[in-house]
């Protein structure tokens, strides 16, 4: 009579570590590609921006950066989620999941929107001027308004669901709350305003990088 084989569990990843990783990336690629778009993209709808030379090297550099920075923020959103275990809130979870998979679409759709305006100078056509003063109002509002209210939305969600399951200490919440509060509350088309998402995945991911090299890994 032979032995039945005995299953295996299935090897977990190291989701913390792997978390921090790619919220590092993201938050690298992210407030770079914000840098080179808002550089190229005057904050005043009623300037024409002159694409022919450095600032459309830029633009287009930030369009093509964009999506890999989109790619990281799934990857950072997905792993997050795993770090919550059995212990997660399906209703903060999918208030979680579903405000970062809007700001990825609404930070896409400003980015093709500067792709566009940008592919007619490629072509050589002499855009109308209310057009692209529309486009960079939309822009503006897509990327400054309505994408960072979804960030902060996230933001609030994954604090909550921090508290619940203990995932991480109480002052990281509270840290949390306070940066998603000012993302709800201010309004404004500064750069700066719009770097403070990326800053913080930084900060929350060079934390949980530092805190899963102390912590011993347990062996299978």
């Amino acid at each position: 009579m032979t032995d039945v084989p005995s299953q295996r569990a299935p090897r977990r990843v190291a989701s913390p570590r792997a978390a921090s990783l790619a919220g590092v990336l993201f938050a690298l690629l992210f407030a770079t590609t914000l840098v080179l778009l808002r550089s190229a993209v005057p904050e005043s709808p009623e300037t024409v921006p002159d694409w022919s030379g450095d600032a459309g090297a830029r633009l287009a550099f930030a369009v093509g950066l964009m999506p890999f920075a989109g790619v990281a923020f799934l990857w950072y959103l997905g792993v997050l989620r795993d770090t919550f275990g059995e212990r997660e809130d399906k209703l903060f979870s999918s208030v979680f999941l579903g405000s970062g998979i809007l700001f990825v679409a609404m930070v896409f759709v400003a980015t093709a929107i500067a792709g566009g305006l940008l592919s007619t100078v490629d072509t050589g056509l002499e855009p109308d001027p209310s057009v692209v003063a529309i486009s960079q109002a939309v822009i503006l509002q897509i990327s400054n308004v309505y994408a960072l209210r979804m960030a902060g939305i996230f933001m609030l969600s994954l604090g909550t669901l921090w508290l619940r399951t203990g995932a991480l200490p109480r002052w990281v919440s509270l840290f949390t709350y306070a940066v998603a509060a000012v993302l709800l509350v201010v309004v404004s088309r500064s750069l700066w305003a719009s770097l403070i998402f990326p800053a913080w995945a930084f900060a929350i991911s060079v934390f949980l990088l530092a805190r899963s090299y102390r912590k011993p890994v347990a062996s299978a």
